[in-house]
């Protein structure tokens, strides 16, 4: 079974991620299954692509009961960098989880609809690693650096209400609540669905021109950072036996004792 499906119906594209028993939660073979739906939307002569989760949620983050080092982050880099790139609008559905990695999914869309009962959250400090300087400098610019900082530095969530209000979603969704089976995941996809049904008429010249008028409001990384002392900070956390703490707390369910080092 695949554990992100792509598929094609039309102009629209679909990217779901299949992992429910880790609230999706990406490991290394999911990772890659996602960027190759990521390449092949490329090549498909897509208008518009849709990125969700199964099971009512979106994406927990990284699975860390496998091993996740400097590759897999490199990897997610380049998976992220050609999710970002793609010449047409892209739009994520968010249910429940919407945590690290998950979030850097999020933010390499452009358009984010989410429902009241999401959370999104940066929780990196709570497992001794970092994310690269893209992942802060995006989520700066689309939620506004004071919510940035919020979510880096006390690495606790946030509701789909403030995303809202600060301009991190697009659009809030309420699921049916007239009692049947739509949930929650599949009443936000149902909007987004809905959405990229009206971007794909729009012209995809004039698309693909905006979003790289937008892009270029962003400076590259290698101008944000131009000593290199983040991408230090960065590559000493993931050598850190706080890391490993972190990583078997995390798998103990226990609190982690950091200890700067």
């Amino acid at each position: 079974m695949e554990l992100v499906a792509y598929r094609a119906d039309g102009p629209v594209g679909h990217l779901t991620i299949q992992r429910p028993e880790r609230r999706n939660a990406l490991n290394h073979r999911a990772l890659d299954e996602l960027h190759d739906g990521v390449r092949r939307a490329a090549s498909d002569g897509l208008r518009c692509l849709v990125l969700s989760g199964g099971d009512d949620q979106f994406c927990a983050g990284a699975d860390l009961t496998e091993l996740e080092d400097l590759s897999f982050t490199e990897a997610l880099r380049h998976a992220l960098d050609d999710l970002a790139a793609l010449p047409f609008p892209t739009v994520a559905a968010i249910p429940g989880a919407c945590m690290g990695l998950g979030m850097q999914l999020a933010l390499a869309c452009d358009l984010r609809l989410a429902t009241p009962e999401a959370r999104f959250a940066v929780p990196v400090a709570k497992l001794g690693l970092m994310v690269d300087h893209w992942t802060v400098q995006r989520l700066g610019l689309l939620a506004g650096v004071s919510t940035a900082r919020w979510m880096l530095l006390t690495a606790e969530p946030v509701t789909a209400a403030r995303a809202h209000d600060v301009g991190l979603v697009h659009q809030l969704v309420e699921p049916d609540g007239t009692g049947g089976t739509t949930g929650p995941g599949a009443a936000v996809l149902a909007a987004a669905d809905d959405l990229a049904g009206r971007l794909a008429r729009l012209a995809p010249l004039a698309l693909a021109g905006s979003k790289l008028g937008l892009d270029l409001l962003e400076r590259p990384g290698h101008v944000a950072d131009p000593d290199g002392a983040y991408r230090a900070a960065f590559e000493r956390a993931w050598a850190s036996e706080d890391l490993l703490e972190g990583r078997t707390a995390f798998g103990e369910r226990r609190a982690p004792e950091f200890r700067g080092r």
